[in-house]
């Protein structure tokens, strides 16, 4: 396969733009700025958003993100937003952080681990709880209503979703993908229990696809040192950015690592008993079955798809949330 070709855009005059790795979209680029080409400060980060569920104005919403939650978790600084406009795409630019994306270091530390090296689980809950300090301290920043930002100004718009409608709106695709009735069924019953469960919590700024890979991570010390791609960000229920940590990656250490962390990012007692250690995963769970059902229910077969779908079929025939392959 031809590898990707760098880009330019008239809006960035002097920018050539190559491709950065990671991620889905193909949207995020590496560029160096010509007016400080030959500092490290130079190399910024060039995000577009291209795809028809982004609205005109996503690149400012982002921004805006940033702006809010910077002195919360690191983020990056805005160097320049752009609107759609004559047929191209919003985009942003912002600073290039230090760090490696999160999800390469922790399948290194889970390699040291099986290879039994000295410390690697010591340094698998250390990352964990980096991570989970993160969705801790969103879950404690509390939102007046639940539902998607909608401006630049970050107005809420409310959007009410049942779990279990959810499962009935995207059925048809899971049958499309090789789901039987009764796994559809059992599906949609996990989902009435999980609903009930998540009822009634108090809406807190979710990033909401807040996993190792959106992460940069300090190799050295495991410290999170940004946290990227905020686009999917919502006012949500405060679980579902656990559950997207705990989603694919369940090593023990991990595990308890970012219990530890979210435990205590979000105000409550870091050595809170197995209990409500059991009762945060199990949350986690359910509010993660949004993600994972959406997930499992797109066509394009990607990895991420296909472990979605592994991971939800494991949930619907055996009824417990925490079930994987």
């Amino acid at each position: 396969m031809e590898p990707p070709r760098p880009r330019v855009d008239p809006r960035l005059p002097g920018y050539m733009l190559e491709p950065l790795a990671g991620g889905w979209s193909g949207e995020t680029f590496l560029a160096t700025d010509p007016a400080d080409p030959g500092h490290p400060g130079g190399r910024v980060v060039v995000r577009y958003f291209a795809d028809g569920r982004h609205a005109p104005d996503a690149a400012r919403i982002q921004a805006a993100l940033l702006d809010r939650v910077r002195g919360l978790v690191p983020v990056p600084v805005v160097r320049q937003v752009h609107d759609a406009a004559a047929g191209l795409p919003g985009l942003l630019v912002t600073e290039l952080l230090p760090g490696e994306r999160g999800d390469l270091v922790l399948a290194r530390l889970v390699a040291e681990r099986l290879a039994d090296k000295p410390r690697a689980d010591d340094d698998l809950r250390s990352l964990g709880s980096a991570l989970g300090r993160v969705a801790g301290t969103l879950a404690a920043t509390p939102l007046p209503r639940t539902g998607l930002f909608a401006d630049p100004g970050l107005r809420i718009e409310p959007f009410d979703l049942r779990l279990p409608d959810w499962v009935d709106t995207h059925a048809p695709r899971l049958v499309e993908a090789g789901w039987s009735a009764g796994e559809v069924a059992g599906l949609r019953t996990v989902a009435e229990r999980a609903a009930a469960d998540l009822d009634g919590a108090a809406p807190c700024l979710v990033h909401s696809d807040l996993n190792p890979k959106n992460v940069l991570v300090d190799p050295a010390t495991l410290q999170v040192t940004g946290v990227l791609d905020w686009e999917f960000a919502h006012a949500g229920h405060p679980a579902t950015d656990l559950g997207n940590l705990l989603r694919f990656d369940r090593e023990a250490a991990y595990v308890e690592g970012v219990l530890d962390g979210w435990f205590a990012g979000s105000g409550a007692d870091r050595d809170a008993g197995e209990p409500c250690r059991r009762r945060a995963r199990d949350l986690a769970r359910a509010a993660d079955l949004v993600a994972l059902i959406d997930l499992a229910a797109r066509a394009e077969p990607n990895p991420v798809v296909r472990r979605a779908r592994a991971h939800l079929v494991a949930i619907a025939r055996t009824g417990d949330v925490g079930s994987a392959p």
